[in-house]
């Protein structure tokens, strides 16, 4: 008779156990395929460097991501990936399983956002689009910018980081806070990318500091006269020649850029005679003291190879075009015709 009741224990025991194990499979493949909601929706979370699995796990679970934080630790053990969580911004969706969402943890891309930088701008105005786009904030740029030991660090030998900002579409982590460490980031970013884009025109590395100079000044010059890819080299000729025979170099946006944020748009006669103004090159003989704006590579291209030519002056002829003469006769002919309408 014990033996009999023994055999019975046993048996309920084992049922137990099978009826454990199912429901315990049940739940594992429920929670593993089932997803939080029917119609899911889009969840941007942040994971902060050095991150433990459980704190990300317990990040999903807040955000719906996940309904239980010990069963996808045990999806992760089993998959041996519990250590394997990466930094950044991911896109999950409430309506995906815990598998998809574990699979996008550890082997997903982080979200890039975009950062536009249009050629021509001075670094005070790069800042500001950098600030209006949230990767930083102007002030802490204009820090970066001026940091002695920011432009040893990048090899820039010049007072800022004028000239080096380089103009394009990045692709960039948005900053969860936006701290000194952001501002300069971003500002390594742009001048990594300005060694990147011009490595073909210097092989040897950056030539010396005032050849470097005289390069990147002409080129803004060049890409604030013109955007008309033909004419890039034919100005960047003029300003070389003007500069090689010790003529003055006239040029209005470097009284402009001298002036700084309170230019108002419009020059006056006091602007052209302003002596203290040392961008001023229809007072101050030579190239301004630096760039005056973040050139594109073509306008770079066309200083470091300028068109060889006898023109020293050019207007614009008011479509986008200018209109280049040898001599100060034939530029205020051209002047009358395309600037005063024929009048003299």
């Amino acid at each position: 008779m014990r033996k009999k009741i023994l055999l019975y224990a046993a048996a309920a025991a084992g049922v137990l156990l099978v009826a454990a194990s199912i429901g315990v499979w049940y739940a594992v493949h429920s929670f593993m395929t089932t997803a939080p909601e029917a119609q899911g929706q889009e969840v941007h979370i942040r994971i902060r460097p050095g991150s433990t699995f459980d704190r990300v796990a317990w990040q999903l679970k807040k955000a719906g991501v996940i309904t239980d934080v010990d069963r996808f630790r045990l999806l992760a053990r089993y998959r041996k990936q519990l250590g394997a969580v990466r930094a950044g911004e991911f896109v999950f969706s409430t309506g995906w399983t815990p598998d998809r969402v574990l699979e996008v943890l550890v082997s997903g891309i982080p979200v890039q956002h975009r950062l536009q930088l249009r050629e021509g701008l001075t670094w005070w105005e790069t800042a500001q689009a950098i600030e209006e786009q949230g990767f930083a904030r102007a002030e802490e740029l204009k820090a970066v910018f001026h940091d002695p030991e920011f432009l040893k660090e990048h090899g820039i030998p010049f007072e800022n980081a004028e000239g080096f900002l380089f103009p394009e579409t990045y692709l960039m982590d948005m900053p969860e806070d936006l701290t000194p460490a952001a501002a300069r980031n971003v500002a390594s970013r742009l001048v990594r990318m300005f060694r990147s884009k011009t490595a073909a025109l210097w092989p040897q590395g950056l030539p010396e500091p005032e050849e470097l100079r005289r390069v990147l000044t002409i080129a803004t010059l060049v890409e604030k006269e013109t955007s008309v890819p033909e004419e890039r080299a034919r100005v960047a000729g003029v300003y070389t020649r003007r500069l090689e025979i010790g003529m003055l170099m006239q040029a209005d946006p470097t009284i402009i850029y001298g002036i700084g944020p309170a230019f108002d748009g419009n020059i006056t006669r006091v602007h052209l005679r302003d002596a203290e103004n040392p961008y001023n090159t229809y007072v101050h003989r030579g190239l301004p003291p630096g760039p005056i704006c973040s050139p594109g590579l073509e306008a770079i291209r066309a200083a470091v190879n300028p068109e060889r030519h006898v023109y020293l002056y050019f207007v614009s002829r008011k479509d986008g075009t200018h209109h280049f003469s040898k001599t100060l006769e034939e530029h205020n002919a051209a002047v009358r015709k395309y600037q005063l309408g024929g009048r003299r």
